[in-house]
C-alpha cells in the first residue's frame, strides 16, 4: 500500500441549517468513511466545496480533520488556488496543522503555460516538507497537464503523485503515484497500475471499493455492480448527489452553498433508486 493509502475519500463538508460548517457532523462522517474502507480522507477538495469556504473555514476543517482523525489514517489537505501566493499560504498553514500531504489543483481560469505551471508548483513545494499530490481535473480547471509535463513536475522535490481526473491520461507516469480521480474509472486505473483512488462513492460503498484492491480477480465484477451507483452520483454536479445520498442514509451532510443547489425531485429519485438497488436504503412503499 502506498504511504498515503489506496482508498482516499474526498470528503464532503457538512453544513448546518444556518449554512455554517457542522463540525460535529464532519467528525462523525470522517470516522464513518475510515471505518468503511478508506485509508484516509482528502479534506477541502472539490467535493468538500473548498471553492466556497473562506480561508478560516478551510483551515479549520483541515485542523479538525488532523485533530480528530481515526488512528492509522491519513489526512490530505486540499490547498490549491489559481493564485500562487494563496496556494503557498494554504499549503504552509495545512502543513503546520498536521496534514500528511497536500493536494494541489492546477490553477484554474488564468490558464498558465507550461513554464508558469512549473514555477507555480516549485513555489508550492518550497512551502512544505509534506508530499504533494498534483490534481489534474481539466473538466473544472480548464487546464490539462499532459503526462510528459506531469513527469517533468515529478522532478520537483516533494511532488510524489497525481490525482488524475482526465481518463484519457490514466497510464503510468514516471516518478508519480497515480490516483484515479473519477469513481467510474477506478477499476481501469488500478488495472493500469494506479496505486489507488481519491473517490466520492466511497462515502457510501467504501467497503466494496476496497475489495477492488484486495480482491483483484473480482475487480471487474465489483466495478460492474457499482456502475449504476456511479451514474446516480453523477446525475448532476458533484457534490450535490453525494450530499443527497448521505442525507438519505441518515448522515448529516446538510445543504450546499450557492452557486450549488440541492438535488431536485427527479435527481433525488435517481439517487434514492440506486441506493435502494444496492440495499443501502429500504424501498419506500406507496
Amino acid at each position: 500500500m502506498p504511504e498515503l493509502g489506496s482508498i482516499l475519500t474526498a470528503i464532503v463538508t457538512p453544513f448546518d441549517d444556518a449554512g455554517n460548517v457542522d463540525e460535529e457532523a464532519f467528525v462523525a462522517l470522517h470516522h464513518h468513511v475510515c471505518s468503511h474502507g478508506s485509508d484516509g480522507i482528502v479534506a477541502c477538495g472539490s467535493t468538500g466545496e473548498a471553492a466556497t469556504l473562506d480561508d478560516d473555514e478551510h483551515l479549520r476543517v483541515i485542523e479538525l480533520a488532523c485533530a480528530e482523525r481515526p488512528a492509522g489514517t491519513t489526512v490530505i489537505a486540499g490547498a490549491g488556488s489559481n493564485d500562487t501566493r494563496h496556494a503557498v499560504k494554504l499549503t504552509a498553514r495545512a502543513t503546520e496543522l498536521g496534514a500528511d500531504a497536500i493536494l494541489s489543483v492546477t490553477p484554474y481560469y488564468n490558464k498558465p503555460n507550461r513554464r508558469g505551471l512549473i514555477a507555480h508548483y516549485e513555489a508550492i513545494a518550497a512551502a512544505t516538507d509534506k508530499p504533494i499530490l498534483l490534481y489534474n481535473i481539466p473538466g473544472r480547471s480548464v487546464i490539462d497537464i499532459p503526462n510528459e509535463v506531469l513527469a517533468e513536475l515529478a522532478q520537483i522535490d516533494g511532488i510524489v503523485g497525481v490525482k488524475q481526473a482526465n481518463d484519457a491520461n490514466l497510464g503510468p507516469i514516471d516518478g508519480l503515484d497515480v490516483y484515479a480521480g473519477n469513481d467510474d474509472s477506478f477499476a481501469q486505473a488500478l488495472d493500469r497500475g494506479a496505486v489507488g483512488g481519491i473517490l466520492v462513492a466511497s462515502h457510501v460503498v467504501g467497503d466494496e471499493m476496497r475489495r477492488m484492491i484486495t480482491e483483484p480477480d473480482q475487480r471487474a465484477e465489483i466495478d460492474a455492480g457499482l456502475r449504476d451507483l456511479y451514474a446516480a452520483l453523477g446525475v448532476t454536479t458533484n457534490p450535490i448527489p453525494i450530499k443527497a445520498a448521505l442525507n438519505l442514509l441518515g448522515h448529516r451532510a446538510g445543504g450546499l452553498r450557492l452557486p450549488l443547489v440541492e438535488a431536485d425531485e427527479q435527481e433525488l429519485a435517481v439517487i434514492r433508486a440506486a441506493l435502494e438497488r444496492h440495499g443501502l436504503l429500504e424501498p419506500v412503499h406507496s
